[in-house]
């Protein structure tokens, strides 16, 4: 974490302290600077004082213009210019979260923080919108750049790909042409690339649209699709279950965990007894039974030992499993020559 020499509170309470009363009531409520971890709405803070949401607003900007054209703000340029230098080092331009939480660790810390961004003359905001996080920076030829190079980044990016983080960042750096060579590092460009909001990544370091298998989790499946990722060969359920809670702390039952890994057939494959599979590794849905006669259609008749070989890249099943299911007559023909066949429908 990046350290600042100054202490946020202090120089937002030196700030605030020039407004009259209600103005500064205003301020500290809506911005969280009273030791609050949230702020308070313009309803809230109109309803105490019996004036519409519209005026409390006007009261807000008021104050600060008042703050920004105070000398007293001048009396705070060290302060200020040593943020503004330090989020330039991080990148000149960075998401609002990342800022927040590179220079502070507390909710009320991140409150004063913020307050600074928005009355400092150094820093510019813009909004959240379809390509980026709401972000702030203090070089617009900077920040243009980068917003440029993340758009024809997400153009490369598939809905369904996923990309390790080194291959993004090159994506990144390669698009850089217009920016000062301090900036064109991997560190920076990974920072940049939390700006996007049509790009993720997940907790294996992977990067993809949100729409990509494994980079959004929101329930089991989800997690226990990149637990089996993570693990590269079939794993059984209750494998799956510790290994959610392990790794992301999240609790799993194992009857649960089972119920969606049978429920999500696009993803998973139950290839033994309670022991799952990625289907996107070659493994095929359905029985034993279904795995021996996809082979026989496959590849014509095929010896009892072939079969066999070739189920077992498949379903993790004792020799006896597949025996017995090369006994279904009406499925399955034992041919003259020992060879098995599929079965002639009549």
């Amino acid at each position: 974490m990046a350290k600042l020499t100054f202490k946020p509170k202090d120089v937002s309470k030196r700030l605030v302290d020039i407004l009259p009363e209600r103005s500064k009531d205003v301020i500290t409520s809506r911005y969280g600077l009273l030791g609050k971890k949230q702020s308070e709405t313009l309803d809230a803070i109109g309803k105490r004082y019996g004036i519409t949401r519209e005026r409390v607003r006007q009261i807000e900007n008021h104050a600060l213009k008042q703050i920004q054209d105070s000398p007293v703000l001048v009396k705070e340029t060290d302060s200020l210019t040593q943020l503004e230098a330090a989020i330039r080092e991080l990148g000149a331009v960075l998401p609002e979260h990342t800022i927040l939480s590179e220079f502070a660790t507390d909710p009320e810390t991140q409150n004063h923080l913020y307050f600074l961004l928005v009355v400092g003359k150094p820093f510019a905001h813009r909004k959240e919108d379809d390509h980026f996080k709401r972000r702030w920076y203090v070089d617009e030829s900077v920040a243009k750049a980068v917003e440029d190079a993340l758009k024809t980044v997400h153009g490369k990016v598939k809905s369904t790909d996923v990309v390790t983080e080194d291959m993004l960042v090159d994506h990144v750096l390669s698009c850089m042409e217009r920016v000062n060579m301090k900036y064109k590092n991997a560190e920076t460009a990974k920072r940049w690339l939390e700006l996007s909001s049509c790009l993720m990544r997940n907790p294996l370091g992977e990067w993809g649209r949100t729409t990509a298998p494994g980079i959004k989790l929101k329930n089991i499946r989800d997690h226990a699709y990149v637990v089996l990722k993570r693990h590269g060969s079939p794993m059984h359920f209750r494998e799956v279950a510790k290994a959610i809670e392990k790794t992301f702390g999240k609790k799993a039952h194992q009857a649960t965990t089972h119920n969606e890994l049978i429920k999500d057939a696009e993803r998973f494959v139950l290839v033994g007894r309670g022991l799952y599979a990625l289907k996107e590794w070659g493994y095929r849905s359905g029985h034993v039974i279904d795995i021996i006669k996809a082979n026989l259609a496959e590849h014509g008749p095929m010896t009892q030992e072939a079969i066999i070989k070739a189920v077992g890249k498949e379903r993790h099943v004792k020799r006896n499993t597949i025996l017995v299911n090369l006994l279904n007559s009406k499925e399955i023909l034992k041919q003259k020559d020992g060879t098995y066949a599929l079965a002639t429908k009549r």
